[in-house]
């Protein structure tokens, strides 16, 4: 006995080219919602994170997005220029006057031709807050997932 079988089918490859894309283009348009809300979330966690004396370096803090298409980024920062003395310390060093020949600050007994600072311990606010990019991504895309 002889059995023979053929079976033929036909893909619309168009169909589902289009409905991958309309795929691929909403998870896209997911990331890029996360990614700008995770650049938001940073911004506050440094915001929250920085130190207050006057308050001017917290409210320096500011975010922009960067890149298109798939290379989708940001950059949060600030453009005080104390900010780096903050976020690292700063060592011992010797403070001389730049446009006088001493120095004088009120509650001095008299003037001083230069002062030896201790330096001033690290008070990281970037840092920490950019290591928790993660956790933020992961939780604002489920978010938006609906997860």
């Amino acid at each position: 006995m002889r059995f023979s079988a053929s079976a033929s089918s036909t893909i619309n490859t168009r169909s589902y080219e289009r409905g991958l894309r309309r795929v691929l283009g909403r998870m896209s348009d997911d990331v890029k919602r996360a990614v700008d809300r995770t650049r938001i979330d940073v911004q506050n966690e440094a915001r929250r994170r920085a130190p207050v004396d006057t308050g001017r370096l917290r409210s320096s803090i500011v975010s922009r997005a960067e890149g298109s298409g798939r290379n989708v980024g940001y950059l949060v920062g600030t453009n005080v220029n104390y900010a780096a003395a903050v976020e690292y310390g700063t060592a011992p060093h010797v403070i001389k006057p730049t446009n006088k020949k001493a120095l004088y600050w009120p509650g001095a007994r008299h003037p001083v031709a230069q002062v030896n600072h201790p330096g001033t311990r690290a008070q990281p606010f970037m840092r920490p807050a950019i290591e928790m990019t993660d956790i933020f991504f992961r939780a604002n895309l489920a978010q938006i997932r609906g997860r």
